[in-house]
Formats: C-alpha cells, structure tokens, sequence
C-alpha cells in the first residue's frame, strides 16, 4: 500500500485519498528508519490500535524531522485538512474552542503520521463528553538511575492494590522508560473527580510502599531509586502515549500491552518495537481489547 521506492505518493484507503509526503527522510537514525517504515507500521497495526483511539480528540506531537530533531505539540486542527476528517471541538479554561482532530479509520491515522507525529497522544475521554474520562490510570515514572526492575515492582504493587479495591488493572510498557496501568471505568464521573480519587490512592500506595513508589512530584525531594505514582495525567486535558504507539527513540520501542505473567517473567521496554508488535498482535490479539468493552466497567463512584 505505502511504497517503498519513492517520496511523495497519494493513496486511495477505500473512498478516501491521503497524501504521504517524504517516505524516504529518515526518521530513526540509528535504525535508518524512515517515515515510509512508519506510516507501514501503524498502517499494519491499524486494526487493533484504532478501536482504542476512535472519538477521541488528538494531541499532536510533532517531529517533522526525526527522533533526533526538535518537535513542537499541535493542538489545532492544520488547514488545509482533508474535508472528511472529523474533528473535535473543546471548550479549555480559557474560553478558547479548540478542534482537535480525530482518528477514526485508517485514512485519517495515515494523515496524522504524515504530519510528523510519531507517538499518538488521544485524550481519555470520548469527544461527546470530554470532561467525563472512560479510565483512571496511573503512569509508572522512574527517576533515570532508576532500573526497569523497580518499574516492573512497582507496577505489580499497584496491580495487587486496584485488584484489591475490586478493579481490572491492565498493564502496558510506555515504551520509554516506565509503565501505565489503566482501569475501565464508567463514563459518569468527571476528569476532576477521577483525578482527585487517584490523587488519594496514589498517595495511599507510595506510602504504603516508600521502599519502591513516591508521591512526590518535587524532583529535588523524591527519593532515589523510586518510582513516582503519577495520578497527575489524570488531570483535564493530559494525555500519555496511546497503546500501540511507537516512541520517540533512537530503539523506536513501542507501548505495548502486556500480561501481568509477563511484568512478572521480567519484560522490558526494549522487547517490544516497530519490527516485533505487529506479528505480537497477530499472534496473541489485542490484550486491551476488555478496556474497549461497555460492560464491566468499574463504578468509580463506589470507591472507598
């Protein structure tokens, strides 16, 4: 579908057409991997990443030259924009209507990618009802000196925490140096209300486990060899790399699901990237695909 011989192409994704500009500029030095390789895996990846993406305003991460160059974020929907692209419209604090755009099928994904955005960064909530996230979730953060070994502690703590609060914990790499574990919730409450509940129990398992986890956002006080508990990407309007998204990285990791089988077997960022989680996917299904369900979801007004 996405050649590999030539620059600039214009292809047709069921009625739609997408222009994809500069396939051969290399975007992984390391790797010389290039834009085209790009736009070939999330077009191979499309099936299992879109679901978890569709209705969802996008943020955009911009890299027009690489993981190697400067990047800027995009909120706003460019013009010229294809005219079948849907969007998203968002009142911010300010007043200000920002219309996002959104992924919902393989001929937008393939127009964002074009842009330059290497990792997808959706909001958590659908567009309908933006202030009333579909999860709560809790980004794994280590300090640098901190090893994957800890992570992988920490992430298992977290998991025995929320199961024990009744939840369903779902696991997945950053695919750069942390972890994120979502739970599905109801969508009724709003993003407030779900930060402030991860607020309280973030802060109730870094104290519980001070040997492995911090609360502590004050970099010059946060302990070393810990992991901040970030319930802050819980706040309205924050976003963390998308499931399936490929990492901006010199390794081209992605974020990827994992079992807790795996978390405990001693997985690492670095076993999965763009040349291994396709066939993964296709191996083993997508292990996110519960979070997609309507049902079961957990009723985050009963918490405590």
């Amino acid at each position: 579908m996405i050649p590999a011989d030539v620059d600039n192409v214009t292809v047709d994704v069921g009625d739609r057409r997408v222009a994809l500009t500069n396939l051969r500029k290399v975007y992984f030095p390391k790797l010389q991997l290039t834009k085209g390789d790009l736009l070939r895996y999330y077009s191979d990846i499309s099936g299992a990443l879109i679901p978890h993406v569709a209705n969802r305003a996008m943020v955009m991460k911009r890299y027009p030259h690489g993981v190697t160059s400067d990047f800027f974020y995009m909120k706003r929907t460019p013009n010229p924009h294809p005219p079948w692209l849907r969007t998203c419209s968002i009142e911010h604090i300010s007043g200000n209507v920002i219309d996002f755009p959104i992924i919902d099928d393989l001929a937008s994904l393939l127009w964002l990618i074009n842009l330059g955005c290497i990792d997808l960064n959706p909001w958590y909530s659908p567009c309908e009802d933006p202030d009333r996230p579909a999860y709560i979730h809790f980004d794994l953060d280590p300090t640098d000196e901190t090893a994957f070994r800890v992570v992988r502690e920490g992430a298992l703590i977290v998991r025995d925490v929320l199961t024990g609060l009744g939840m369903t914990p779902f696991a997945k790499t950053s695919g750069s140096s942390g972890m994120h574990i979502y739970v599905a919730i109801r969508v009724d409450l709003t993003q407030h209300e779900v930060w402030a509940i991860a607020k309280e129990i973030g802060h109730h398992i870094a104290k519980a486990h001070p040997d492995v986890l911090t609360a502590e956002y004050r970099i010059a006080k946060r302990p070393h060899n810990r992991v901040l508990v970030d319930y802050n990407q819980n706040a309205f309007g924050k976003t963390l790399a998308s499931i399936y998204s490929v990492r901006p990285n010199e390794e081209a990791s992605v974020s990827t699901p994992v079992t807790w089988e795996e978390v405990e077997g001693g997985c690492t960022p670095e076993d999965f990237t763009i040349f291994n989680v396709p066939k993964r996917v296709a191996k083993l299904g997508d292990l996110w695909r519960p979070l997609l369900q309507s049902r079961g979801r957990f009723n985050l007004q009963k918490y405590g």
